[in-house]
């Protein structure tokens, strides 16, 4: 007998009610009424051959707020209101079922069995909390500087929000309404102070964090399906970790995409000896990460094993670290003792069998600001315990976005990064013998100060920075560093030619390096390293899912 089901349950004190059965349409959608703040779905009964349950609840407009996904490792999600920014009043939640023994019934639209005790009349906190958030939102459209609406936009915002290219206008703390605009425009264009070492200053921006481009809205655009046909490939997003696992293998997790929207598919194998793409989500067992965005995700060849470590998810910060077993195919969340603040676009590099994380975003209480650390944390797996070393020297100031490179298994070289309103383009280098920072005095050519761009090291002497976010456009230069000479050069290279932020570059071993040209059908085959780039944004609304390839050889012939 088949007995399995999908149930929700809507608010603290309502019942379980079956959504989904093995009998009947494989696609439900249910209104949850305005007075529940918590969603909880989960599947109870054996899974057979399906493959996954997908979850989306979303807005008036049929707009998705957050989405989620069980499976047979993973078969209880939950979400509650303070988490999603844009959950306010008529929500619905989306259910559908993927694999075994489909039902060609019609989508199901069901009503909520709300709970109410009886010889009790209702709860008013529910009333008046949904009464205030009226009040709060009309407040929003009168001025359109509400506090609580700043504190979340300020959070984790990208550059990629919207195609909207109008320039908000947002005060400042301390400051009249209206007064300053997020980004000047004309005349009043972003100033770059000091281009060289010491940076680049941006007037007009608020908070911590990279500001977006454009206001975030609710456009009423084409209305999403609520069942669609399986990905061949990764959707378009910025902010994922790409991770070499082998030769021919790689690993993305995480990301977000169009309108803020993290991604329905967060977990995908790449195999670079055909460029293929698999959805990996549901092959591994065990808890899978949350879906998050600016974390990081290591591997360790002795181990076999990918590190997955912090990030943010709207409001929600992590400091948890996350374990992918390569052989098993496992995941397993650590219990790591010693402290280490929730972090989000810091740099994390593997030195020894240690994680080395660095900066990043961390939150404040309200109303501060979030902040950027200065901070180095290391992670000893074997211990499973976060300790701060002892560093002496001249170590980089707080920031965020930046990129860390470690060169002959013995420097660490620190690049870049943002602390609002600063943007840096100087170079430190951390000694792990000694444990000392320094300052890097580079000639050549820098590149301009930016954040959230892509860094691969090329050779024993070399790296490369490529694209990024200078406070305002996205950008599509590219630059070798020479550690011996510490100097620059500039390289041009058509593959590398599009603006993007956020993206993933990693370099990989390769059987043979295929040229893909229509003009010459002998390709060249020759063994060698290969250079690929996948993802981000333009700054523009525009996320990418394109993967580039590039030899390393062309990149290093071009200095």
């Amino acid at each position: 007998m088949d007995d399995f089901g999908v149930y929700a349950v809507f608010g603290v004190n309502g019942p379980p009610q079956k959504l989904l059965s093995a009998e009947g349409s494989s696609r439900v959608r249910v209104a949850v009424p305005p007075s529940v703040r918590q969603v909880v779905l989960f599947s109870s009964g054996r899974w057979g051959e399906r493959i996954c349950v997908n979850a989306e609840l979303s807005d008036s407009d049929r707009m998705p707020i957050t989405i989620g996904k069980l499976t047979p490792y993973n078969k209880c999600l939950s979400w509650e209101q303070w988490e999603e920014e844009t959950w306010i009043d008529s929500v619905t939640l989306n259910v559908s079922l993927e694999g075994g023994n489909l039902s060609t019934e019609p989508e199901v639209i069901m009503a909520v069995k709300e709970y109410t005790p009886k010889d009790t009349a209702a709860p008013p906190a529910a009333r008046e909390l949904h009464g205030k958030r009226k009040r709060e939102q009309t407040a929003e459209e009168e001025e359109g500087n509400d506090w609580t609406k700043r504190r979340e936009e300020e959070e984790n915002t990208c550059p990629n929000a919207t195609t909207e290219k109008t320039t908000p206008v947002r005060k400042v703390r301390g400051q009249a309404k209206g007064s300053q605009k997020l980004f000047a425009s004309g005349a009043e264009t972003t100033k770059l102070k000091g281009a060289g070492e010491k940076g680049a200053e941006m007037q007009g921006t608020v908070g911590r964090t990279p500001p977006q481009s454009a206001v975030r809205t609710k456009s009423r655009q084409a209305k999403a399906p609520t069942h669609t046909a399986p990905l061949a490939s990764p959707s378009g997003r910025w902010g994922q970790t790409l991770c070499p696992i082998d030769a021919q293998t790689a690993i993305l997790i995480g990301g977000q995409g169009a309108r803020m929207q993290f991604c329905k598919d967060p977990m995908w194998k790449l195999c670079t000896e055909d460029v293929s793409w698999v959805a990996a989500e549901t092959l591994a067992e065990g808890p899978t990460p949350e879906a998050r965005i600016g974390h990081t995700a290591i591997y360790d060849p002795d181990s076999r094993r990918i590190f997955v470590f912090g990030g943010s998810k709207n409001k929600k910060w992590f400091n948890d670290v996350h374990i992918l077993d390569t052989q098993s195919w496992k995941w397993t969340m650590v219990e790591a003792q010693g402290k280490v603040p929730p972090l989000a676009y810091h740099s994390c590099s593997m030195f020894q069998g240690e994680l080395f994380v660095l900066g990043g975003v961390f939150p404040r209480p309200n109303p501060e600001p979030d902040g950027c650390s200065d901070s180095l944390y290391i992670f000893d797996p074997r211990l499973s315990i976060w300790y701060q070393p002892i560093v002496t020297g001249d170590k980089p100031s707080p920031r965020s976005g930046h990129s860390a490179c470690v060169m002959q298994e013995r420097k660490i070289y620190v690049f870049g990064g943002w602390d609002t309103p600063v943007c840096y383009n100087d170079m430190y280098m951390l000694d792990l013998g000694l444990m000392e920072f320094s300052a890097v005095k580079t000639t050549g050519n820098p590149p301009s100060p930016r954040s959230w761009h892509g860094s691969a090291v090329l050779s024993d002497t070399k790296f490369l920075i490529h694209g990024g976010y200078n406070g305002n456009n996205a950008l599509s230069d590219a630059f070798v560093f020479d550690i011996d000479t510490n100097s620059w050069t500039e390289v041009s290279a058509p593959e590398l030619s599009v603006p993007r932020a956020g993206h993933s570059i990693i370099t990989m071993e390769t059987a043979g390096h295929r040229c893909f040209s229509e003009e010459d059908e002998d390709a060249d085959m020759n063994g060698g390293r290969t250079l690929l780039v996948f993802g981000g944004g333009d700054n523009e609304g525009n996320f990418y899912s394109d993967l580039t390839t590039v030899a390393v050889e062309e990149l290093l012939g071009a200095i």
